[in-house]
């Protein structure tokens, strides 16, 4: 790993493989199921072996990443985002013909119609789920009557099949401190669960409810008429990820890093610093820097398009021109979107090198 040329993604094997054993461990037995998102790995070998482990289907953000995993062979996918213009939705209705499993999300009326009208020119039948806003205000319908008002407008169209609803709290599951997190999202839920009784009150058959995410896994999937749980940065996390808290202290570490960055120092123009080869260009900047790992106390910022600099606050070995470094990713998922591959490293052993297939696939 070391002889690796950077900046580099290293994806560590063996804890990905623990994390993937250790979800898959939290969900035997329970009603609700895994349905990982994919937009975290963009990769249908690990999609495959999250579907191995007893994942109910796997979820994606784009259509091209839908077409992509069922090129690959997988089948069962929901498709988060709503497609709202014609080109897409011709595409999507086509998709559909040849996946039975694929699932759409709508959000309003209007959209309906659309999805109806290609579905009725493809002579398929598409599945869809309504789309609700439980408090994020991102996407979706308010929930309560005018969701089961939407969803009552998609159960009517011939060339539709309601599902069931979607809804994911982002607003809830990077909240600080696992309590007052877990709140938030009974909160939240309440709602949606509460829309379900609803809409089968008024008739209608709901098959799925799909909520949720990493940072609430363990607190959807005990929640009853929840059917599956939408998580997806357990099988790398990250230092965001890592900072909100777990139930038994200031760090959630229910799983392990997996997902790091290698890069080289290549500069010391200051005393007590370090300049390394990996800037904006090889970590997503939205929210918290990556974290130097193994290393002590030690700090990174960012320092142009090429360069980060670590701050030696307590290294635990002297760092000099040309060592290479480790970093955990600061968010995983655009993190990957930088990269064409991953590294894959069994402790220090290279053992593959693994395409990130859906990179860039941003419709």
């Amino acid at each position: 790993m070391w002889d690796l040329p950077t900046p580099a993604l290293i994806l560590d094997l063996d804890a990905m493989t623990r994390n993937l054993d250790k979800m898959a461990s939290h969900f035997a037995g329970k009603t609700a199921k895994l349905r990982p998102h994919a937009k975290t790995h963009k990769s249908p070998g690990i999609a495959a072996a999250q579907l191995k482990r007893g994942a109910a289907g796997i979820c994606v953000a784009k259509l091209r990443e839908a077409e992509m995993m069922i090129g690959a062979g997988i089948t069962d996918i929901l498709l988060t985002t709503g497609v709202v213009d014609p080109l897409r939705m011709r595409r999507l209705a086509a998709l559909a013909g040849t996946c039975p499993g694929l699932q759409a999300v709508t959000d309003h009326a209007a959209n309906v119609d659309l999805l109806a009208s290609a579905a009725e020119a493809a002579k398929v039948k598409l599945r869809v789920l309504v789309d609700l806003n439980c408090g994020s205000n991102r996407t979706g319908v308010a929930t309560g009557k005018a969701a089961v008002a939407l969803a009552q407008h998609v159960a009517r169209q011939p060339w539709l099949q309601f599902d069931g609803f979607q809804s994911f709290a982002s607003h809830v599951t990077h909240i600080p401190g696992y309590d007052e997190r877990r709140r938030a999202d009974l909160e939240a839920l309440d709602r949606v669960v509460g829309t379900r009784r609803l809409a089968e009150q008024a008739g209608l058959e709901v098959r799925s409810l799909s909520v949720g995410g990493t940072g609430t896994y363990d607190i959807d999937c005990d929640v009853e008429g929840v059917t599956d749980v939408q998580a997806g940065s357990y099988v790398f996390m990250d230092v965001m990820y890592r900072a909100v808290g777990g139930r038994n202290g200031p760090i959630f570490n229910d799983f392990e890093p997996a997902l790091f960055i290698l890069c080289t120092a290549i500069s010391q123009p200051v005393k007590g610093e370090i300049t390394v080869d990996a800037g904006y260009k090889a970590s997503a900047t939205d929210h918290q820097p990556p974290e130097p790992w193994g290393i002590g106390k030690v700090r990174y910022r960012w320092a142009g398009d090429e360069h980060g600099i670590l701050t030696l606050d307590r290294p635990s070995r002297t760092i000099r021109i040309g060592d290479h470094v480790l970093m955990v990713a600061g968010h995983c998922d655009p993190t990957v979107n930088l990269y064409d591959s991953y590294w894959v490293c069994s402790g220090e052993r290279v053992v593959g090198e693994w395409p990130i297939t859906g990179r860039g696939m941003s419709q």
